[in-house]
């Protein structure tokens, strides 16, 4: 892959605050999607919020779109939403056989895995902080899913556990594409092409799986499919101006959201343990984003 442009200087101190708030909206989605998984089956839930998400960003990009995108940002589009599309159906099979929090928590390798594969793919050079706020912020999940873990899983567990897993993956490949992508497209195309392609897509499996859903679940649904949209927009806003190193410890925060959900919505408990591996996890998120805040103040 070919190296990007410059950051956008523009409004570079916001990035990391733009990128907790995305986080923060992508987690709410992914209890409502946890449920209505549950109710509907990921098969189902998927196709519904894609393509609703799709009729709500269509109008926005075609009114802001000025040209078609490049064969090379095509490309991108395509690659990133074929990921999406394996990473957020294997994500939500998975967190609806295992506890939000739990499933987050497996998930947070991903990062990690972005950092290094930023440097390959994006030429980032990887600074000593960057390494010490993300290993921070995972030693904090690492110590929440141990004392969560207690070896006593059935099959389907172990299934949705697996899938978590695979969707991470996934996800690590996303989030340095994100970096690539938010610096030759508008937040407004990223959106537009990531529906498009999920929904085409999940066409496919349409016939076999699509079955109508409650007027309090499309109800939900529209809502899924609303904060995916925000979410989209506003992280890609974040990395267009924010290096992917520094930014990726935001990911680490979902737990945060995920245990509040979890409890509120699933009576999924929140202990001790969680308590002090969520303070971890924020002190690795402050470390970085006292970095970014310097780069910014220098002008890097």
């Amino acid at each position: 892959m070919a190296s990007v442009a410059p950051p956008i200087r523009s409004h570079i101190a916001l990035a990391y605050p733009a990128a907790l708030l995305g986080i923060a909206t992508f987690s709410l989605m992914d209890a409502l999607m946890k449920g209505l998984t549950i109710e509907l089956g990921a098969a189902n839930a998927m196709i519904w919020r894609s393509w609703l998400g799709l009729l709500m960003i269509a109008p926005i990009y075609f009114v802001a779109r000025t040209q078609w995108p490049s064969r090379q940002a095509m490309r991108l589009h395509l690659l990133r939403g074929s990921i999406g599309g394996v990473m957020a159906f294997t994500f939500f099979w998975g967190i609806a056989r295992v506890p939000l929090a739990e499933g987050i928590a497996i998930s947070f390798f991903a990062p990690l895995g972005a950092i290094w594969l930023s440097a390959i793919f994006l030429h980032e050079k990887i600074r000593p902080s960057a390494i010490f706020a993300s290993v921070l912020s995972l030693t904090g999940v690492a110590l929440i899913a141990i004392v969560r873990a207690t070896g006593d899983y059935d099959a389907e567990t172990l299934l949705g556990l697996g899938a978590i897993v695979l969707s991470a993956i996934f996800y690590a490949a996303n989030i340095t594409l994100m970096r690539a992508q938010a610096q030759s497209a508008s937040p407004s195309e990223i959106a537009f092409f990531q529906h498009l392609i999920v929904s085409t897509m999940l066409l496919a499996i349409a016939p076999f799986y699509l079955e109508l859903p409650s007027p309090d679940q499309l109800w939900r649904m529209s809502g899924a499919s609303s904060l995916t949209v925000f979410s989209l927009f506003i992280l890609a806003w974040a990395y267009a101006r924010g290096q992917t190193q520094k930014l990726v410890s935001t990911e680490y925060t979902a737990f945060l959201w995920a245990s509040l959900f979890g409890w509120w919505w699933f009576a999924e408990n929140v202990t001790l343990s969680t308590v002090a591996g969520c303070a971890l996890i924020v002190a690795g998120c402050l470390i970085a984003a006292r970095q970014d805040g310097r780069e910014a103040k220098n002008g890097a």
